[in-house]
């Protein structure tokens, strides 16, 4: 009896070490299909859609093509398209200048007004959910969503506000005010992402420091300059970044209300008026699209860049 019980032992010692050697590469089979799913398919879609177009948009920014025919019809210019657009071109720097125009007004209006907005949800306001909800609603529609609303508002014989002030005002087709008009709708999308981005900083904000400034004898407004806002230092970085990238690719609105006519123009509107417009000039867009996409990554990198170097330092 013994020999059979040890027997019967030994040989379960025996089939242990081999059953699971199966289990773990069924297992490492799994997590393979998994890391596969999650990360190679999203990688894939990121390369084919984003990388590739990138790519071949600096290649055709050396070429002229009307985007008709194969690639035999495409022809290599070198830099010709680059010298044009400051040269040639008399649409691109008043887009520049409305893309910059874009920039300052979206920091120095929205950027405070949403710092105020947040500021005053975070002391637990009466319906504070109410206004956090209505204030962010107009970023959960989308730029298109917003032009078509503000050309009612603004429409010259049907509009809300000329049948409010009683007026005749051209508000999209006079270049004096069309560009302001428009802002005016950035301003009210952008906002609200504005506002939401602080909320999300001053909850994360320790009380305690609060509390200590609170006994120091600082005010309150002392206690957010000099307290609270420098702690919200990463916030006030990610907004710089995500400003810019919004005035850079400011189009929907724009080509929604009036098309970038009437001294209206963006540098990404001129993109898509030159690569799938009537002129189909696809070298020329190109090339506006490569320099557009140069000038954004520079507030990106600059991110990626400091936010390396706080982790090497931690």
């Amino acid at each position: 009896m013994k020999s059979s019980a040890t027997k019967l032992t030994d040989s379960d010692d025996l089939m242990t070490p081999k059953a699971a050697p199966v289990r773990r590469s069924r297992r490492r089979a799994s997590d393979r299909l998994s890391l596969i799913s999650m990360v190679g398919f999203p990688a894939f879609l990121h390369i084919g859609l984003v990388w590739i177009p990138a790519l071949l948009s600096v290649i055709l920014s050396f070429t002229r093509w009307n985007g008709i025919g194969g690639v035999d019809n495409i022809e290599f210019v070198g830099i010709d398209n680059y010298k044009s657009i400051t040269t040639i071109n008399t649409e691109f720097v008043p887009a520049l200048t409305n893309n910059v125009l874009w920039l300052v007004v979206l920091m120095a209006v929205s950027t405070p007004l949403g710092l105020l907005l947040a500021v005053l949800l975070d002391k637990n306001l009466k319906g504070g959910r109410f206004y956090q909800s209505a204030l962010y609603m107009p970023v959960m529609l989308s730029l298109a969503v917003v032009g078509f609303i503000w050309e009612l508002i603004y429409s010259r014989e049907t509009g809300v506000i000329n049948a409010a002030l009683g007026s005749d005002v051209d508000w999209l087709g006079n270049q004096s005010i069309n560009i302001w008009a428009i802002l005016v709708a950035a301003i009210w999308r952008h906002t609200g992402y504005v506002m939401i981005l602080y909320l999300a900083g001053l909850k994360g904000v320790d009380k305690s420091l609060k509390e200590a400034a609170a006994i120091d004898g600082a005010s309150s407004w002392q206690a957010f300059r000099d307290v609270v806002f420098p702690v919200m230092k990463p916030v006030n970085i990610v907004i710089l970044v995500i400003t810019t990238i919004e005035s850079l690719r400011a189009f929907d609105i724009v080509d929604v209300i009036n098309g970038g006519r009437f001294g209206l123009e963006l540098i990404s509107v001129l993109i898509t008026r030159n690569v799938g417009g009537a002129a189909s000039r696809v070298g020329y867009g190109s090339a506006l699209a490569v320099i557009l996409m140069v000038v954004s990554l520079v507030p990106i990198i600059s991110f990626l860049s400091t936010n390396l170097r706080k982790e090497q330092a931690s």
